[in-house]
C-alpha cells in the first residue's frame, strides 16, 4: 500500500493502490532512525540540529538556492526560542549575529514614557532577547546545520510526497528523490507540505498589515539594549536601535488587507504615503523614522492559520510556521518554531513508538501554539492589549515557567 500525494489538478486527494489505508493517524510502526526535514528556514535548521543531537539520521532539503531566504524583515528571537537555542548547543551560532534586546518601554501617543520592563530573562546573556534579520538568522543556523555534519541541499524544491507503510518518499522538482522514515515540513506559511497533506488548511487574514523598515536615523532619547513601543492612535509601532547605529522599527496597521497587486506593485515610496498620515496624527518619533527611511522598507498582510489545523498525515508532520503561523504581534513565531524543533527531537527520543512519540509531541504543543495564535490575533484585530512583545498571555518570556523549561531541557525525560 501507498498513498502519493502531488501538487495540480487533484492537490491533496489521496490515491491507493491496493490495501486499506489506517488514516492520517494510523499505526507508523518501528522506530524512526532517518528523517526528512524539507524547508531549511528557522523551523528547519532548528529541528535538524535537534534531531540530530537525538541521534537521528536527517538531511535537509531547502528550495530556494543558497541561504538567503527573506532577507528583508527583522525578527526578535524572545527568551523562550535563546533557551531551545541553548538545548541544541546553538547559543553562540546565534549571539555572534543581531543585538540584545534587554529592556521594553512604552509610549503614549503624545510621546510620553507610560511604562518600562525588563525584557525575558534579561540578567542571563545567553537568554536575553535578540533583534536580527531573518536571513541572517537563516544563514547562521544552515551554517551550524553544515558545520555538525548535517546534509543540506539547496534548491530542491518538493512536488510530491507519497507515503508507504514502512518509508516515505519525497519527489523534487528536478527529478531527485528522498526516502525516509518520516517527513517534516519546516517550509513555513505558504508550506508545500502542508498543501499536499491538509489542502483546506489555508492562511487567513489576521486584520493587519505590517511595516519593517531600517534607516540610519536615530531618536535623541534612543537607548541600548531597549526596545520602545508605541501605542499610537491608529499605528502600533516598534522600535530598536543596533550598536551600530540603524533603527529597526514595524508598524502593524488594522484595516482591509492590502490587495496581491498592490503588494507585488508596490515601491518604499509608496509605503511611505501609506504610512506617515497616519503616524503624523501623533506627537512620537515614529513620523520622523519612516520619514528618514528611503529604499529599505517593505509591507506584507499579516496571517495565521486557524486552531485547530492538521499537523500529521501518515508519516509526514508539519512544524513550525506550516503548522500553526500566528499574526507577528505576539513577536513569538520563530521562538515557537525553534521550541517545536527540540520538543520534536524529545519526543521521538523519549516515546517507546514512532506513534507515540508523535501523538506526545501533538498533546505538547498544541495548546502552547494555538494558545499563540489566538492572542496574538487577538491583538492584531484590537480585541487585546498586549503587555508587550511575547507577553503573559502569549507565554513566551515569563522567567520561571517551569513546564516550559521542563519540556526544553535536554535532560529531562517527555515520556514520564
Amino acid at each position: 500500500m501507498r498513498i502519493a500525494r502531488e501538487l495540480g489538478p487533484d492537490l491533496g486527494r489521496s490515491t491507493k493502490d491496493g490495501g486499506d489505508w489506517q488514516g492520517p493517524y494510523g499505526e507508523l510502526g518501528g522506530d524512526v532512525t532517518r528523517l526528512i526535514v524539507v524547508g531549511g528556514g528557522i523551523a528547519g535548521a532548528g529541528a535538524a540540529l535537534a534531531l540530530h543531537k537525538a541521534g537521528l539520521d536527517v538531511e535537509v532539503y531547502e528550495a530556494h538556492p543558497d541561504s538567503a531566504e527573506d532577507i528583508g524583515a527583522f525578527l526578535t528571537l524572545a527568551s523562550n526560542g535563546m533557551r531551545a537555542l541553548a538545548e541544541v548547543d546553538a547559543s553562540a551560532a546565534v549571539t555572534a549575529i543581531g543585538f540584545p534586546l534587554t529592556s521594553m518601554r512604552v509610549l503614549d501617543d503624545t510621546g510620553a514614557e507610560v511604562a518600562r520592563v525588563p525584557l525575558g530573562e534579561a540578567g542571563t546573556a545567553h537568554l536575553q532577547y535578540r533583534c536580527l534579520r531573518r536571513g541572517d538568522l537563516n544563514a547562521a543556523l544552515q551554517a551550524e546545520v553544515t558545520r555538525r555534519g548535517i546534509g543540506i541541499r539547496h534548491g530542491a524544491r518538493l512536488v510530491s510526497v507519497e507515503d508507504g507503510p514502512d518509508t516515505v518518499t519525497a519527489h523534487f522538482a528536478d527529478g531527485s528523490t528522498a526516502t525516509g522514515d518520516l517527513l517534516i515540513g519546516a517550509d513555513g506559511l505558504s508550506s508545500t507540505v502542508r498543501r499536499l497533506t491538509a489542502p483546506d488548511a489555508r492562511p487567513e487574514y489576521a486584520g493587519q498589515y505590517v511595516f519593517y523598515g531600517y534607516t540610519d536615523a536615530v531618536p535623541e532619547t534612543t537607548q541600548g539594549e531597549t526596545i520602545t513601543m508605541v501605542r499610537g492612535s491608529s499605528v502600533a509601532f516598534g522600535y530598536a536601535v543596533s550598536p551600530a547605529q540603524e533603527t529597526y522599527w514595524f508598524a502593524r496597521v488594522t484595516d482591509a488587507p492590502l490587495a496581491a497587486d498592490a503588494l507585488a506593485d508596490g515601491t518604499p515610496a509608496r509605503w511611505r504615503d501609506l504610512l506617515l498620515p497616519l503616524l503624523r496624527k501623533d506627537s512620537t518619533p515614529a513620523a520622523d523614522l519612516v520619514a528618514a527611511t528611503a529604499d529599505r522598507l517593505m509591507v506584507t498582510n499579516a496571517t495565521e492559520l486557524p486552531t485547530g489545523t492538521s499537523w500529521r498525515s501518515g508519516r509526514t508532520l508539519v512544524i513550525g510556521d506550516a503548522a500553526h503561523a500566528a499574526s507577528p504581534a505576539t513577536g513569538q513565531g520563530a521562538s515557537m518554531a525553534l521550541e517545536d524543533a527540540v520538543v520534536l527531537a524529545k519526543s521521538l527520543r523519549d516515546a517507546p513508538d514512532t506513534d507515540a512519540a508523535l501523538a506526545l509531541y501533538e498533546r505538547l504543543r498544541r495548546p502552547r501554539v494555538e494558545n499563540n495564535i489566538t492572542v496574538s490575533g487577538n491583538i492584531s484585530r484590537g480585541t487585546h492589549t498586549p503587555s508587550g512583545p511575547g507577553g503573559r498571555g502569549a507565554g513566551g518570556n515569563r522567567p520561571g515557567d517551569d513546564e516550559l523549561v521542563r519540556h526544553l531541557e535536554w535532560g529531562t525525560d517527555l515520556s514520564s
